[in-house]
């Protein structure tokens, strides 16, 4: 079941940051990186993360759904002080069609796809 992304995390988003992607794949799991930057979230509560190469990914989750995000940042104030970070799960779908990628290649050029994120658990980490 998907959940609302949390205050905290958005304030996290806000501020420059690595965010750690994670998939299954046959051989294992795999990991990308990219910026807190970056990140959006679709009017209807899912995250959006612009895509350049992320093909291991893509074909990972063509077959195992389920992603896991670490990200954070020093400059918001956590549970014990400075710096916060969140531990998020969810399923993902990279799309390279429709409005939610028209919307996110106007922001990022870049981008060859949009990776779009059901949020399923979110835990503040620091």
């Amino acid at each position: 079941m998907m959940i609302p992304i949390p205050d905290k995390m958005k304030e996290v988003m806000a501020h420059e940051g690595v965010v750690a992607i994670v998939t299954q794949g046959i051989e294992g799991p795999h990991m990308v990186n990219t910026w807190n930057s970056y990140l959006r979230i679709s009017p209807d509560g899912k995250l959006l993360v612009p895509v350049g190469y992320m093909h291991v990914t893509e074909n990972n989750l063509a077959q195992n759904p389920r992603v896991l995000i670490t990200l954070g940042t020093r400059e918001v104030e956590g549970s014990h002080g400075p710096g916060t970070g969140f531990f998020v799960e969810g399923t993902g779908t990279v799309l390279d069609s429709g409005p939610t990628f028209d919307s996110t290649k106007a922001t990022f050029p870049w981008a060859r796809a949009v990776l779009e994120i059901k949020v399923t658990a979110a835990k503040q980490t620091l």
